[in-house]
């Protein structure tokens, strides 16, 4: 049964109707490959609903489809979708796995297009909304490049928080792993993910970001996997993460995210 996209976006947890209405105008939500514009509808049994590129709606496994878990190391340039939603030939995260097309495989947290480094691809559903809903906290591990030499002063800061679309972003481990007067490399732990949030907190600061590389998440590290190359996980690998997203302790109160940020952009580096 159609029904508006922003009442199916709320259910899904995207945002508030209001926050999703605003979504759709900014055309970040396409039905069936075309953009979307505020008051269409949708039948999430028939029409294939993308947010930012990722489907509204988990694609269904198959009874008969083995769990599957995928580590990639997503090179520069390539976005993290399962299809190229503005049809600009752009290569996604998808094309870089040759398995077959039915099998119905999503990745797990996002990364923006200038951004590299692991994404976990799966068709399990229920361990993907674990790792990927900031309620519960999972860390993300980056190892990030700025312009210039960045103060001890600006650093702090930005472990305490800083302000960005209107709240505090929560606080945040940062380690200094190198610092020169041309370029500051550090590695900072993440337990929500806005959009683009690393790069923007780095913009205010007056340090725009040179490199972004995301090394871990949760138990899973990117280790030797070079740009573009992809892995089966191991099955140690594979509990290691559905113990952590079955013990994780949600977020204290006082540091989760707000619950009306959109579900794409709480993923993206």
């Amino acid at each position: 049964m159609e029904e508006r996209l922003q009442k199916l976006m709320a259910r899904a947890n995207v945002g508030s109707r209001r926050a999703s209405e605003e979504i759709i105008a900014a055309g970040r939500v396409t039905v069936n490959g075309r953009v979307a514009k505020v008051g269409d509808k949708a039948d999430p049994a028939t029409d294939r609903v993308l947010v930012d590129g990722r489907p509204l709606f988990e694609p269904q496994r198959a009874a008969d489809e083995p769990l599957l878990y995928i580590a990639l190391h997503k090179p520069r340039g390539v976005i993290s979708s399962l299809e190229d939603e503005l049809e600009e030939g752009r290569t996604t995260v998808r094309d870089l796995i040759p398995i077959a097309a039915e099998t119905h495989i999503y990745p797990v947290g996002r990364l923006d297009k200038p951004s590299e480094g692991l994404v976990l691809m799966t068709n399990d559903g229920a361990l993907a909304h674990r790792l990927t809903h900031p309620r519960y906290g999972h860390e993300k591990v980056y190892d990030v490049t700025v312009e210039g030499r960045m103060a001890d002063r600006a650093l702090e800061q930005w472990r305490r928080g800083v302000m960005l679309d209107d709240r505090i972003t929560a606080p945040a481990p940062i380690e200094v792993i190198d610092r020169s007067a041309e370029q500051t490399r550090l590695r900072i732990i993440l337990r929500e993910g806005r959009k683009r949030q690393i790069r923007r907190v780095a913009a205010a600061l007056g340090h725009p970001v040179r490199r972004l590389i995301r090394e871990r998440i949760g138990p899973l590290s990117l280790g030797e996997l070079q740009p573009g190359e992809w892995r089966h996980l191991t099955e140690a690998e594979v509990r290691a993460l559905r113990h952590s997203a079955a013990t994780e302790r949600d977020a204290e109160p006082s540091r989760r995210p707000n619950r009306k940020e959109p579900r794409a952009s709480r993923t993206s580096a």
